[in-house]
Parts: C-alpha cells; structure tokens; sequence
C-alpha cells in the first residue's frame, strides 16, 4: 500500500511541475498584488490628494491595454493607507512593478504575502482572580476607555462573552464604524463590541471572489477563532462556561472591561499582507490603543516584512501591538514576528489538565489526555482489537499518519486504531479514523513533539498519548496479533505540577536577524484555553461535526498572543502615560522562571529546563506587572537608531524613517544597545575581542526615594560586572543610566544563560542575560 502510495504521490507530484512550467510561461503579463510604499512628503503640490497622487503613478506605469475597456488604474488600485503606513495595494504585472519601483516618491514595493494564523482558568492561574477584594478588578480601573484591535477570522457578536450590560459609553476618541454584511448588522456592534471591519480584496486579488453562499463576507466569525482570541482579550464574565462538560467554570478576558474592534483579515485560504496591513492603517486611525495579532509569516529582513513596517507606525502612534511567536517549535530559530518594537509571545500550559487513559490487555494502564465527549468509557469489561498500520518500521507513512484515504476499513473497523501525530490536523485523524469504521483512536506523539499533551475535541473516542508511551503502545500491537486495549475519560483536574511549562509547539529563538535582540520577549498561557466560540462551526472544525458550542478550547500561540494583550490593555488603563516600550518592559521584568515546584520552567519537548530562547524574559505576572518599580522605556527614534545597526541602505532606512524625517543619529554602539528589558551580548568570531559593554537607562515609576542593588548571576564562560552597582533615585520619572560589561574567561561552545536584577526591597526587576561567542573563521 504504501509503495503505492509514494507512485502516486510522484504521479501527482509530476503533473504540479508540468503545469507549474506552462504557468510560468505567461507570468510577465500575470498581475499580482504589490503593497507600494510612498514617501508622503514627496506629493506635488498640484495633486489634490495623496490617492490622486498614488492613482497617477500607477497609471504612468500601466501596459498598454491589449484589449479595449481593460482594467484602468482605479481597478488595479485595491487599497490606499494613510495612518500606519503609507501607500496603495496595486495589482500589477511584472514589468509595471519593476517600472513602478524606479518611480521617483516610491519608497519600496512589497510582493503580497500568505500569513497564517497561529478562558476559565487563566484569570486565576494569572492572579487575576476577581473574587480576590485585593486584585485589580476591585480597583475600578478606568479600563472601560481602553480598545483593543484584534486582527483575525472576524467575530461572532451574539456571543455572552460580549454582553456589554454596565458598560459606559463607547469612549469619544473612538472614530471606528460597525461594517455591515451577511449575518452582521448595525445592533451586533455595542458597547463591547465598538466597532467592525472586514478586509478582503486583496485576498479576491490573488484568489477569486469570495463565495458569499460558503463564507460570511462580513465581521461574522465563521471560523471561531477571531471570537475566540477576542473574548480572551476582553471577554465579559460568563459563569457556568464550558466544553461539553469540561473546564466548567467563570470565563472571563484578561481586561474584561476593556473594549474590542473587530477586524477580520482572515478567510478560508488565509491572510493576505495586502488585507491586514489595510486593517492595522485603518484600526490605528481609529483609536485602538492595543493591536492582538495572533497570525505571522516568514521572517526574511526588517525591511521587507510588511507586518513589521506597520507595526513601527502603529508603535509611533503609541499604540501597544502584541503577535504570536509562531508554533514552529521544538525547532530553533523558528520565530515570527521579531521586530523589537513588536511585543512576541510565546505559549506554555496551565495548571489544569483532561485526563484520560488507554488500558492494554497485558493490564497496563497508560496516562493521556482527551476532550471527547460521549461515552466515558469503551466499556469496563472489553477490551478492543488494537491496530497500528505502522507495523515495525520507526518511519512514519501514510497509514500510521492516518492521512485522507489510507486507512483500510476491512482492516481497522471495530478496532482501536493508533495514529501518529503529524502532517495532518490531530482531529482530522480521527475523523478518517471513524470514517474507516475504528471505534477509537490512539494519537502517539512523535520525537518533534514529546511528551507534551494537547487535548482535542474528537468525533470519535481517542487519547493523546506521549511519544515514549506512544511506542510502548504500537510495539505491543506490533508484536502481538491479539492486541487489545480500552479507552476512558476522566473529569478535568486542576493543580497540575510543576506548571507552567514552555508548549513544545511554541516557536523558539535565537532571533537570526540580530542576536543582541532576545525573541521571544514572553510566554503566556497558550495550551488548552476555554474561550467563546463562533455558533456555525463545531469544536474540532471538521465540517462533519455538527455539533454546537458557546466555547471551545484551543491551543497555539495564537491563544497566548491575547493573553498579553489584554493584561496590556489593563497596564495602559492604569497608566495611560505609558509607552508601549514601558508596557512591554513592565511585562517582562516581572516575569517569573520558575514553575509551581519552586524549580525553572521546564521545556516540554525535552522536560529540561527552558532557556530565555524558549521562554524570553519569563511567564507574565500581571500583578506584578502593575507596578514594576523601574521600566526601560524607548522612543521611536531610538527604534531607529537601532535599525541603523543593521547594515541597511539608506533607500532601506527610509522605510521606518519617513513619517518624521528621521535619521541616524548614530547613538548606539552596537545593536545591543537598543535600552531593551532582555540583554544578548554576542562576542565575534574574532577570539582577541575579549570585552563587551553594554549599556541601559532605566526610568522610576516606583516610590520617589528609592535604592536598588544589583544582583548578577553566575557565567562559565565570562565575568559580568555592572557599573555602578546601586541606583539612588530622589524623585519619580528620574532616569539613571548603568553598563554591563562581559570579560570572556573561555569561549563557549553553546549560549549561557542567566539574569540580571535590580533590588529595592519592594520590586525585583529582572532582565534575561544571553552570552553567544560566534564561532570562529576557519
């Protein structure tokens, strides 16, 4: 079966390439979507508008049209911008992008871009837990003026999680409409939900029409999860909420008073840069004072990532934005969204757990997790036929992934089948499982996600299972013909230990495109996260469930991206003064790294422990964070001073430092320099540079008289001095500057790792410590 498979894989396989080499014979003339960059400020005075302006240079580019009432330039012309970033989304052919480029004003072109999208326990685990008469939701907190921008699949407003009832007005600065479409009107938008907006032509442009029959052309969250990333943003308390019975309990966002700005950007294809640039341009005029991007793409230079340049205009305006680090993980360098003005999350579990288990006939009783709901057990005196198409073979094919089309059902139907994690969705296997006639299904992990334990939502009775139990299981129903074995679910169980742990699946560092720059910059919860969900999908997202739920449960760091951006939602309501630098240092230099065992956090894919290229400054501590004592702050013009570091072209620069003119003023050292909350010193390949420094300023927000001592820990390979040790502050606001210098003692194969903090009795502000020595020219 398997041979045959591969014959028709390279079959298939063939036919791609042959087409591909016919299409790419007429590409020159094939228009795709271009994002066009314009210098602002290079507008003749002669045009009356900026678009006029854009319009004209797109029209001095265009072919000659080869037939008559051919798209004229207001056709290819799909998006303007003008808040974030300025410049058109333009369809164009190879030959009028390249003319387009040389155009005097034009300050880059940017082809369109594929990004892909990456609570009742997390208040409490948080230490956010309402109830508490000392927390900060007893504290009225003005955060009712406070709007978070989420970036997503759109939102499903008939949701409890956005019931506005109490809620003030919607707050004057608030500039946004509520758009209206199929199932999405003007009453879905209320004091919760403040405003709505869909973006999709430059998804039209690069897939075709939407079809309107299959798909909400409207905010309407068809998808779940923009409603999902939204109510953990912001949702509104909601008792009793849960998932078939499991996690029953409060739900509630992180800034539950906060307000949410709906923007869809995502469709069943996927995200377009073209789309959610428009969206970050339009939410940043609106007044969002928070933007929750829970989607990337692929990280190629500062540059060149349209996400990125946005971001530093939103940054510019003062507006927090916080992404997800990808889930790329175990792998290193697998990050997106590195920017340092951008605020990178990274995902890790909860105290709380579903458990399940797989009894084999030989008695054992292996330990797994589950969200299934139906049967609570196969049965308690049968034991089923176990199966694993995988035979003894340590590759994985087709069968053993349990892919569309593979399972034989005169071969698994009536029995346990075992899966192996990978390639395909987790509930999809069981899908084809169930369609092949299995009456359960085993999900073993595989070495690229260990022992860590993701729990679905099945259509059929199945049990997740780590990788070193995963091979006990397929080698017993590899070597006995009469293997059998039986499934049970359990209740949901709470005070798991030691947690938090970093998700195997969450991107990792080092960030490749500067080492001095930490990513990334925090972990939050992200595994198995209740939140509301959208009323037309089922909770595994297979279009053959068709059951119905008001929340569901998720994991990704798509889930721990809101987290962060609503406990930033609650630090600018408490100090609407802040920065979004100053949030973000207040977040990670109150970070904890150590779990509920009073040991490190752990990695999951090794169960070792994390290194701050796993798990950044720490895991958020929004107590904490409330009030960190000292913050490093920055300015939009240090972030540029910061991208002069980076060997870019003037023509390059300019993309960051056109809104104000800027330029280098040449101020920091070395990238490293940048007054970040992380520390990376990199030592080159050149061994007789044995001295780094570098330098940082730190701002009071803490008691006006205050003391802080430094407290370093250890290295192997260098010595680390800081320079003075004590900072007395006499006032607030006051700004004190130190530097930290590293000796090396012996080059190291390998990255150290550890930490600095400042003291002063009341606050413990701590920065991660990274020492790499490059290897040496050969």
């Amino acid at each position: 079966m398997f041979e045959n498979t591969v014959k028709w894989l390279v079959f298939i396989l063939a036919i791609y390439l042959a087409f591909n080499v016919v299409v790419s014979m007429n590409t020159p003339l094939t228009r795709k979507t271009y994002i066009v960059q314009m210098d602002r400020s290079a507008k003749p005075g002669y045009f009356t508008s900026h678009l006029e302006w854009y319009s004209s240079k797109v029209q001095s580019v265009l072919s000659k049209p080869e037939i008559e009432g051919q798209a004229d330039e207001e056709d290819r012309i799909i998006y303007s911008y003008e808040t974030a970033f300025h410049g058109v989304a333009v369809k164009l052919n190879d030959e009028e992008a390249e003319r387009l480029e040389e155009e005097d004003g034009v300050v880059a072109l940017f082809p369109e871009t594929k990004y892909q999208l990456h609570t009742t326990r997390s208040p409490m685990f948080l230490g956010l837990e309402p109830e508490d008469s000392t927390s900060v939701w007893s504290e009225k907190l003005a955060d009712h003026d406070v709007i978070v921008g989420v970036l997503d699949t759109g939102i499903f407003p008939e949701s409890e999680s956005f019931n506005d009832t109490g809620m003030s007005p919607v707050p004057i600065h608030w500039k946004g409409i509520c758009e209206t479409g199929r199932g999405f009107q003007k009453h879905h938008c209320n004091k919760k939900i403040v405003g709505a907006r869909v973006f999709y032509r430059g998804y039209e442009a690069s897939t075709g029409k939407i079809n309107e029959k299959n798909e909400y052309k409207s905010p309407r969250d068809q998808d779940g999860h923009g409603t999902h990333t939204a109510a953990t943003v912001a949702g509104s308390p909601v008792r009793g909420a849960n998932l078939l019975g499991y996690a029953y309990g409060t739900a509630r966002g992180m800034a539950p008073g906060a307000r949410i700005a709906a923007y869809k950007v995502c469709w069943v294809g996927g995200c377009f840069s073209s789309d959610i640039l428009s969206a970050v341009d339009r939410a940043v005029a609106d007044g969002v004072n928070v933007l929750s991007i829970s989607l990337g793409g692929g990280v190629s230079s500062y540059y060149r990532d349209s996400l990125s340049i946005a971001a530093f205009g939103s940054m510019e305006r003062g507006v927090f934005v916080s992404c997800s680090a990808g889930n790329g993980g175990p792998d290193p360098a697998s990050l997106t969204n590195v920017s340092p003005w951008i605020t990178t999350v990274g995902a890790s579990t909860l105290d709380r757990d579903f458990p399940a288990t797989v009894r084999l006939g030989t008695g054992r009783t292996i330990s797994g997790v589950s969200l299934y709901k139906g049967r609570r057990i196969l049965s308690t005196r049968k034991q089923y036929p176990l199966v694993y198409m995988g035979g003894n073979s340590s590759s994985l094919d087709p069968s053993s992934l349990c892919l569309e089309g593979t399972l034989n059902p005169r071969v698994v139907a009536g029995k346990i089948v075992i899966c192996d994690r990978g390639i395909s969705p987790r509930v999809q296997k069981g899908q084809v499982a169930k369609q092949a006639g299995a009456v359960g299904m085993i999900l073993a992990n595989t070495a690229a996600n260990g022992e860590e334990l993701v729990a679905d939502c099945h259509l059929l009775p199945a049990v997740a299972v780590g990788e070193k139990e995963g091979k006990l299981i397929k080698s017993y129903a590899s070597a006995s013909r009469n293997a059998t074995a039986t499934l049970a679910f359990l209740v949901t169980r709470l005070g798991i230990r030691p947690s938090p742990v970093v998700a195997a699946f969450s991107s990792r560092g080092p960030n490749l495109l500067t080492l001095e720059i930490l990513k990334p910059d925090i972990v939050a919860p992200g595994v198995n996260i209740l939140a509301a969900w959208s009323g037309d999908l089922g909770p595994s997202s297979l279009p053959t469930d068709h059951r119905r739920v008001k929340f569901n449960i998720l994991s990704g760091t798509s889930m721990s991206c809101p987290h962060v951006s609503g406990i930033a939602a609650l630090l600018k309501a408490r100090h609407p003064e802040w920065s979004p630098a100053a949030i973000k240092s207040a977040l990670m230099t109150t970070a904890y790294v150590h779990d509920n065992t009073h040991h490190p956090l752990k990695d999951a894919s090794v169960a070792t422990p994390s290194t701050p290229f796993d798990h950044g400054a720490g895991h958020i501590n929004p107590m904490k964070a409330l009030d960190p004592g000292l913050i490093y702050d920055l300015e939009p013009q240090d972030y540029f001073d910061f991208l002069c570091t980076q060997k870019l072209t003037p023509t390059q620069l300019k993309v960051f430092g056109k809104y104000a003119n800027r330029s280098c003023r040449h101020s920091l050292a070395n990238p490293g320099d940048l007054n970040y909350p992380s520390m990376s010193a990199v030592f080159p390949e050149d061994t007789s540079i044995k001295v780094l420094t570098l330098h940082r300023t730190v701002t009071n927000v803490g008691l006006p008289t205050s003391t802080y001592h430094v407290v370093i820990s250890p290295f192997k390979g260098a010595t680390v001095k800081v320079e003075p040790e004590v900072l007395n502050f006499t006032r607030k606001n006051q700004k004190l500057s130190y530097r930290i210098i590293f000796t090396t003692k012996i080059r190291q194969t390998l990255p150290e790792f550890g930490g600095l903090v400042w003291k002063d009795g009341a606050h413990k502000v701590r920065s991660p410590i990274a020492i790499t020595w490059l290897t040496p020219l050969t």
